[in-house]
């Protein structure tokens, strides 16, 4: 196996109490702009001779507020784990917010046979660690066997520590030759300092596993939760969890909620919120400004009921109880995305376009979202 030890320049997602130095105007100081959205293509198979896609991105802000972009580099074909032999975990980083980013950088490179898959990452607020989770099979010794692994991070994205396989915290014995993944994307810290994140099992079930000792060891909640496929979690502010799941072929998103730390849980389908069928993004996004205190749930997927298209931005403030208009990022073919908050306030969004031939990065302002009625202010 070859792991390779980068530099580079972002990442992690600054929601709820994590931004102290944010605030935002009042709805009646905010004015609506004619920003237009621009797109950086970050991942390409025209970048790197061999490559014949790049898919399943990532995007997470760093503890310091660089941003870390990662992503499957699929070698021979665009297939999934499961049938391409040469997948590898590459990375891009930023220090500027999105504007300027390092070259592609491999951080999981095995040899051929061995590929890994699926990257999602967590940042941990108390001590800026990264965790980058990854699925794993090795095609040449053990085909259809699915393994958890992790690589960390100590210097917001810049080295990463060789893989380490969590398989046996988090998953069972009998589940050996079951079709299991980590979701792509990332995971959560509650504010208790817990850390969350979702994975699947096609047979079984959505079930979360986590982390009481800031990564040191990882355990399983085994509790199934259905429908659900890949799924993002999220904390809501009286410390109940909230899952936005994919469901297939049910045109919606299905909603899981638990009161008691995943023990048990609600599910019901959101008419508000049309998929096709595809992993999205869900991130929380709370401010406070003097007394007052703005909860925002941030969604993004494309939002058709049958197609990959028409990848959308909806926000909440009422904790998904309801939920805003969509507003329209691209019209065109668009499937996975990831979405963090920047340094200055303002979100980050990577999505796989036009049939996957490109992996862009954009940014987008609370004011254009919300035409005007919400945007970011720092205090000074």
């Amino acid at each position: 196996m070859y792991l390779r030890i980068n530099l580079v320049k972002h990442v992690v997602i600054f929601q709820m109490m994590l931004f102290p130095i944010c605030a935002f105007s009042q709805p009646h100081n905010a004015v609506a702009t004619n920003e237009k959205i621009a797109f950086t293509n970050l991942f390409s198979a025209d970048m790197k001779e061999g490559v014949s896609c790049y898919r399943i991105p990532a995007l997470l802000t760093a503890k310091n507020g660089d941003l870390i972009a990662a992503i499957d580099e699929r070698v021979p074909s665009c297939d999934d784990l499961r049938s391409n032999a040469d997948i590898n975990i590459v990375i891009r980083r930023s220090s500027d917010n999105g504007k300027t980013w390092s070259e592609i950088e491999p951080i999981v490179d095995y040899t051929p046979g061995e590929s890994a898959s699926d990257p999602s990452m967590i940042l941990d607020k108390v001590t800026g660690e990264i965790f980058m989770f990854f699925n794993y099979m090795n095609l040449y010794g053990a085909k259809g066997e699915y393994y958890f692994k992790m690589v960390r991070s100590q210097d917001h994205g810049k080295t990463w520590s060789s893989p380490v396989d969590i398989t046996s915290q988090i998953s069972k014995k009998e589940w050996k030759k079951d079709f299991k993944f980590i979701t792509s994307g990332k995971g959560i810290q509650t504010r208790s300092g817990k850390l969350l994140h979702t994975l699947v099992n096609l047979d079984r079930g959505l079930y979360i596993f986590g982390s009481d000792d800031h990564g040191k060891s990882w355990h399983l909640i085994d509790t199934p939760i259905t429908p659900g496929d890949e799924s993002k979690i999220i904390e809501l502010s009286d410390g109940s969890w909230m899952i936005n799941s994919r469901v297939n072929k049910s045109g919606l998103r299905y909603i899981h909620t638990s009161t008691d730390n995943g023990i048990s849980w609600t599910s019901k389908p959101d008419s508000s919120l049309i998929d096709p069928g595809c992993n999205a993004s869900l991130i929380y996004y709370a401010t406070t400004t003097g007394r007052e205190n703005t909860k925002r749930i941030l969604f993004s997927n494309p939002k058709t009921s049958d197609t990959r298209e028409n990848l959308s931005v909806q926000i909440s403030y009422d904790e998904g109880k309801t939920w805003s208009d969509s507003k329209t990022i691209y019209t065109g073919k668009s499937a996975y995305s990831s979405m963090c908050i920047l340094k200055n306030g303002s979100i980050g969004l990577l999505f796989e376009k036009d049939n996957y031939k490109k992996n862009v990065f954009t940014i987008i302002s609370l004011n254009w979202l919300t035409n005007g009625k919400d945007s970011f202010k720092s205090q000074r």
